[in-house]
């Protein structure tokens, strides 16, 4: 892949990535909202609701899912930087390049196979959350799993890239 092209690739993945986490983020307002409804329903009127649990755990775990590709776009996972810091950066990206294809991509694939059994199983049914008298459709927040998985496989694709460029030129790209 040309210099050109390869950039225009990866800028490409990395706005869709930004872009995507940014639109999740936005779902940290009615988790909040949600979250105060709860407690002052509790605390002041000691009228708790069936329905704010059920909604709480799914705004928190879309939240926390959507926004992992965001997070690997912005560099925010974990890495052990006492080791890597001190690595030229031919030797950073061949070494994030091997563990992107030995542990990142094979992990995901898995991630995204099983989580799309798991979630299409539960579309499937129509499952609902039996926590409370509401029957929350579970189903859609299965659906998080896998795409999920497909972002974070776009996002490795990249990192991967950017990885490669990195061991091949001895610079970032």
């Amino acid at each position: 892949m040309r210099g050109d092209t390869l950039a225009k690739t990866v800028k490409s993945i990395d706005a869709f990535s930004m872009w995507t986490g940014r639109v999740v983020g936005w779902l940290v307002i009615p988790l909040m909202g949600v979250m105060v409804y709860e407690v002052v329903s509790r605390s002041f009127f000691f009228r708790p609701t069936a329905w704010a649990s059920d909604v709480s755990y799914m705004l928190d775990g879309s939240l926390f899912m959507l926004g992992a590709a965001y997070a690997l776009a912005r560099n925010a996972h974990i890495r052990t930087d006492f080791f890597y810091r001190k690595w030229s950066p031919r030797v950073q990206g061949t070494v994030d390049a091997l563990l992107y294809v030995v542990f990142f991509f094979p992990g995901i694939g898995l991630f995204l196979w099983a989580g799309w059994e798991f979630a299409y199983g539960s579309w499937l049914q129509g499952e609902t959350a039996v926590t409370s008298a509401w029957r929350a459709p579970i189903y859609l927040l299965k659906m998080v799993i896998p795409a999920t998985a497909v972002m974070l496989l776009l996002q490795g694709i990249s990192e991967l890239l950017k990885s490669l460029h990195a061991a091949w030129e001895g610079r970032r790209l």
